[in-house]
């Protein structure tokens, strides 16, 4: 039995590309982050995402999405709030994502849809109380989606 993909995705024909970086003062108060020294990665990675099935995007989504959760539970651990508040963003910018590229002609879609709204309210909430018990509620059922999908599509990661 074949499982049907409610994703509609098409491949932008200029999926990166780099703004030019700003050095930012010596004391600017800003979070530093690693950078990456080499272009390699980069390329790895584009190529990667570029030649992907659309199922393989998703369950990256997924990877994504999970990995950005856990790293906020860390931080929020940490007391490191502003890592905490950076990471729920871009978990939250994930399930943006996975919403915008939901085909609504799929019934399945309109529940898909609501879980990912209901995920999106569980990070603000958690991003905005710092509470461990809402980033954990949205891993749960990222780490499930995560799972599900990876064995509907029998995914090699």
């Amino acid at each position: 039995m074949a499982v049907m993909n409610p994703y509609n995705y098409q491949k932008p024909k200029n999926f990166i590309q780099r703004p030019p970086v700003k050095p930012l003062p010596e004391n600017s108060g800003a979070i530093k982050r690693e950078s990456r020294t080499t272009d390699k990665i980069d390329q790895y990675l584009e190529s990667r995402i570029m030649s992907a099935k659309p199922e393989e995007l998703t369950y990256m989504l997924y990877d994504g999405l999970v990995k950005f959760i856990k790293k906020a539970i860390i931080q929020l651990d940490d007391e490191k709030y502003e890592e905490v508040n950076y990471n729920s963003q871009r978990a939250q910018a994930i399930l943006d994502e996975l919403r915008s590229t939901l085909n609504m002609d799929i019934a399945m879609s309109q529940s898909l849809d609501a879980l990912y709204e209901y995920m999106s309210y569980k990070l603000l909430m958690a991003n905005v109380e710092k509470s461990k018990a809402f980033f954990s509620d949205a891993l749960e059922i990222a780490e499930d989606f995560k799972a599900t999908w990876k064995q509907a599509f029998n995914i090699k990661f």
